[in-house]
């Protein structure tokens, strides 16, 4: 399996790869630079020698004194000499038949110089050895010149030829660099963006798998650990859903206890009646005290069936679904809760239908109706449940609020349902921590901080949003919309 680590080392090791080509250009230039200094600053010599050869040549010629002829003698030789010690230096620069030529010219002017020097001052030929002598003097220094030209032209197409090459290896190094921070921006930085949007949507509240589109073993570990994450997350909020749920089915159990007991005090009065008139012979007064007992037995059997299917753990399934008759049955459930000052109204239309999981909303009213009904003054609380629908067209935009507490609405009717109190309300700065899981103002003990977590999750479940309003003295507005 490839590996991230290993494709930023290739790109390292191609990257110093490159940088050690271009250092070895560097060098190898600067070593043939070097030399033809060298060889420019021997060159520059010999051309010194060969002016001084003339300088010399003119001042005895003048004055006729033997240390100028030494003097220019001496730099004839010195001249021969540099030019036989940096021959095949001189000839990576100089044409081969300047060398030549300068080879031959050096002895012959030497050669005059001892025929002039040797010559009686009077001699008819002394003159004529003497134009020879400056043409061959002028002819040296002029072939010097010209060599020395042919240098620094040489000099000049080197270094302009060692500028372009470092130029070109520059862009082409910069453009190997360019090519492989692309690779590896592609192998590289692509899984870890794709990486990045993933997990922006887990910051959302969308827990779907992660799947990155890379072959490489840090991103597949990591995919895979975060994948086990979502999944150990969702199991974890099961379990705290379950946990809420059980701590309201113990809400649930006391207002199922009082409601029991009305249907069974009836059953044992009618069949009580019903024993002491079995012998009179009245048959209808036998048959209506039958009809109570059987539908009293129904309406414990059917209260008894809503708080098993409350209880019962099973996959989240929509149905279609009167609103008005589950909040009257949730209320109903808590009745035993309720203190006898505070009145709580149901004012849901009683022909609105929904879509939904009958369960996971039983609960959500259940939530929202025991936290109004525990925040309302117990002697003068009161608290309502209304509902209306809205038509497509006519839906209010989706508010702030809404769009922090839930996923947003898809398009079509609205069902949008409040659980009003009058209660103190919720002060501004927990207001937007109360759909946090564990947060709650309860005392110890009193309260696990999970309710309106749980509620804000369901909701979410059901595509729909959640919304609070609240002003301290002024009562709390819970909003539900959910689609219809």
């Amino acid at each position: 399996m490839p590996s991230l680590r290993r494709k930023v080392s290739y790109g390292y090791y191609a990257v110093v790869a490159l940088l050690l080509g271009l250092s070895a250009f560097v060098v190898v230039e600067l070593r043939l630079l070097e030399r033809r200094i060298v060889a420019g600053e021997a060159l520059a010599e010999f051309f010194d020698a060969t002016l001084e050869i003339r300088r010399f040549e003119k001042n005895y010629f003048l004055y006729a004194q033997w240390g100028d002829l030494n003097e220019s003698m001496r730099y004839a030789g010195r001249a021969r000499e540099l030019l036989e010690r940096n021959e095949k230096a001189f000839g990576a620069f100089v044409p081969g038949h300047l060398l030549a030529t300068l080879r031959d010219r050096l002895p012959r002017y030497e050669s005059l110089m001892r025929r002039y020097s040797a010559t009686a001052p009077l001699a008819p030929e002394r003159k004529d050895l003497e134009q020879e002598v400056r043409r061959a003097g002028k002819e040296i220094v002029t072939l010097a010149e010209e060599i020395s030209g042919s240098e620094r032209r040489g000099l000049q197409v080197l270094l302009a030829r060692y500028r372009h090459g470092l130029v070109g290896a520059i862009v082409l190094l910069s453009g190997l660099a360019i090519a492989i921070g692309q690779v590896l921006a592609r192998e590289v930085v692509r899984p870890l963006r794709s990486l990045e949007q993933a997990l922006n949507s887990v910051a959302e509240g969308r827990y779907e798998p992660v799947a990155i589109g890379s072959r490489d073993r840090e991103i597949v570990s990591l995919t895979n650990a975060l994948n086990r994450m979502l999944r150990e997350r969702e199991l974890h909020e099961r379990h705290l859903i379950q946990s809420e749920k059980l701590a309201s089915l113990g809400t649930l159990l006391s207002g199922v206890a009082h409601e029991l007991n009305n249907p069974l005090s009836n059953i044992s009065t009618s069949a009580q009646i019903l024993a002491e008139e079995m012998g009179s012979g009245n048959c209808e007064l036998a048959g209506e005290l039958v009809g109570q007992i059987g539908e009293q037995t129904d309406r414990a059997r059917n209260i008894v069936r809503s708080l098993l299917e409350f209880s019962r753990d099973r996959e989240f399934r929509k149905e279609p679904l009167l609103l008005r008759p589950l909040v009257e049955e949730t209320v109903r459930f808590l009745k035993g809760q309720i203190p006898p000052g505070v009145a709580v109204e149901v004012a849901v239309p009683a022909e609105i239908t929904l879509p939904g999981d009958r369960q996971r909303l039983q609960q959500v009213f259940l939530n929202l109706v025991k936290n109004a009904v525990e925040a309302v003054a117990p002697e003068s609380g009161r608290v309502v449940v209304g509902a209306r629908r809205i038509a497509a067209g006519a839906a209010p935009q989706t508010d702030a609020a809404l769009v922090v507490h839930g996923a947003g609405l898809p398009g079509g009717d609205v069902i949008e349902i409040e659980v009003r109190d009058n209660g103190p309300g919720i002060p501004p700065e927990i207001r937007k921590k109360i759909f946090d899981p564990f947060f709650t103002t309860k005392d110890v003990g009193k309260g696990s901080g999970l309710g309106l977590f749980v509620v804000y999750e369901i909701i979410e479940e059901h595509d729909g949003g959640i919304a609070v309003e609240s002003a301290p003295g002024g009562g709390t507005v819970f909003t539900i919309r959910l689609p219809a």
